[in-house]
């Protein structure tokens, strides 16, 4: 199984070491910069890139369970700049995105 997916906004992962999955979706503009982390299912995973527009594989992320958002842009947020709405599920992603990259 492939251990990373991408499109043109998001990326997904698999974790080999603790079986799970994830996705972040980034936007980056001169506006600014919006991220937004989610633990996904080994379904929605399998299911990634097999859309032919990107917005549908965003918006079957955004089923998954929330786990990190970031919004810094010129329009203001509506909510905390950042929030982590689980912790281990963070760290565990930040983990495997580090290992997925290097």
């Amino acid at each position: 199984m492939k251990n990373k997916k991408q499109g043109n906004n998001w990326t997904a992962y698999y974790d080999n070491d603790t079986k799970r999955y994830f996705a972040e979706i980034m936007y980056t503009s001169r506006e600014g910069r919006e991220q937004y982390d989610y633990e996904i299912t080994q379904d929605i995973y399998a299911r990634l890139g097999t859309f032919s527009d990107d917005v549908h594989n965003e918006r079957l992320i955004k089923t998954g369970k929330s786990v990190y958002s970031f919004e810094n842009t010129m329009y203001g947020t509506l909510g905390p700049e950042r929030t982590v709405w689980d912790e281990e599920a963070n760290e565990t992603m930040n983990k495997c995105v580090k290992k997925n990259n290097d």
